[in-house]
């Protein structure tokens, strides 16, 4: 890569034994949620130092096209780096305002509008779906019934996994399978087992439709970006074109990152998949997550989206990470908890082609990390466990296999810029699917 910005926040944490009272404050004025336990400054210290040199490592064999990241902890952003480029093709630089597709990390703005409403009495997590929805159907007509808005948004509707994404990658659309919901065998009762699901999570936005009269991207706007100040955050792929700076998403080629058109499907399911954001937007989201933003996420509702809801095994040994440092694992209100090494991580990851993404954090500590990069590349999924690892002193593992002496994919030296050779990752090609 040929263009890097990093914050002066990293060099001042870095200067000194302690997290840095001057790093830049994520929110306005408000009254600071108190992490239950501090972790110890030195580490903290020796963390973002180690983070640095695994994100320089990831730059020089330019294993994504762009990407941004942060790490927040009491509600200040304590390290922010963003490498590589928002479009390959023009050489246009990933800043910190540059808007990516988040994909499935829109899970949790479904389900903290509908807290937000909940607190409102617009609604409540047991209202039944078809009360509110006349055209909903299950298989099972007593199934549909007992569904209530809990149930999707804990994606315990009782659904195969996935159910319809192959087909709304075909450009049908939503409203259309939403509607061929009844003609799905069901897996299990409703409530009694977990299956992700993109389509019937998004009858989230017919029921705040139908509640509040105003669309779910209006909701969302209204309740959640702009109390938060997520200046840049959008619903749509329009909303991400209009953008000031947005991240292309590309693909590996020999010669190097090709950008190319975003694809529209997922845009369709907005509450599953549809929040566009800046690495900016992302540091209040996980401020406010962690309670640093009481007025607009109360601490009684981020406990009801944080609170286990039904068990997901299968992700305990979905990554080697996950086999190593997970030990229970549940889907709750648009999140994922973890016992991670013996903590608490409540996390998401997202996945649409040509962008990924993943959000984690660890409420005992106040501590999270956000990373956004526009391609198919997996190498950063890595480097978020790393970091938690070196928080929490857990023995250090390469998870992103950046520390080896040449990348694990197949490379071809290229040069660029001013006379310099860069390593060109050829990497695995995306997972059309939004992120489970």
């Amino acid at each position: 890569m040929t263009f890097r910005t990093i914050s002066l926040v990293i060099a001042a944490a870095l200067g000194c034994s302690s997290v840095p009272l001057t790093a830049r404050a994520a929110t306005p004025p408000s009254a600071p949620a108190t992490p239950t336990q501090a972790l110890p400054p030195d580490r903290v210290k020796e963390t973002l130092a180690a983070y640095q040199q695994w994100l320089d490592k990831l730059d020089q064999r330019n294993a994504v096209a762009g990407l941004a990241t942060a790490v927040v902890m009491d509600d200040k952003v304590v390290f922010e780096d963003t490498l590589g480029y928002a479009n390959a093709a023009t050489r246009e630089p990933v800043t910190p305002e540059t808007v990516f597709r988040l994909a499935s990390l829109s899970k949790a703005f479904a389900t903290a509008l509908t807290g937000v409403l909940v607190d409102d009495g617009k609604l409540d997590w047991d209202t039944k779906l078809v009360s509110v929805l006349p055209f909903f159907r299950l298989k099972s007509d007593s199934a549909a019934e007992q569904a209530t808005v809990r149930d999707i948004l804990g994606q315990r509707l009782g659904l195969p996994k996935n159910t319809y994404d192959s087909m709304l990658e075909e450009n049908i659309p939503y409203e259309e399978l939403v509607r061929k919901l009844d003609e799905v065998s069901l897996t299990c009762d409703v409530g009694q087992c977990y299956g992700y699901q993109n389509v019937a999570f998004s009858l989230i936005g017919d029921v705040v439709y139908a509640q509040t009269g105003q669309f779910f991207p209006q909701q969302v706007d209204q309740r959640i970006f702009l109390p938060l100040g997520m200046k840049t955050a959008s619903y749509g792929r329009e909303g991400l074109e209009d953008s000031k700076s947005w991240a292309r998403p590309h693909r590996a080629s020999g010669s190097g990152w090709i950008p190319f058109e975003p694809k529209e499907a997922y845009y369709r399911v907005a509450p599953a998949a549809g929040v566009n954001a800046s690495l900016r937007d992302m540091e209040q989201w996980l401020v406010a997550q962690m309670g640093g933003r009481p007025d607009v996420l109360s601490p009684k509702l981020l406990e009801t989206l944080h609170a286990p809801e039904v068990a997901t095994p299968n992700e305990e040994r979905s990554t080697p990470w996950r086999k190593a440092r997970v030990s229970d694992a549940y889907y709750a209100l648009g999140w994922r908890v973890f016992d991670y090494g013996g903590e608490t991580l409540v996390f998401h990851a997202g996945a649409v082609e040509g962008y990924r993404t993943m959000i984690g954090f660890l409420p005992k500590y106040h501590v999270g990390v956000v990373t956004l990069w526009n391609s198919a590349g997996p190498v950063p999924s890595g480097l978020l466990p790393m970091v938690l690892d070196s928080l929490l002193g857990l023995p250090h593992v390469d998870w992103a296999g950046v520390e080896s002496d040449a990348p694990a994919a197949k490379t071809a030296t290229t040069t660029k810029g001013k006379g310099k050779t860069r390593n060109k990752t050829k990497t695995a090609s995306s997972n059309p699917g939004a992120n489970r």
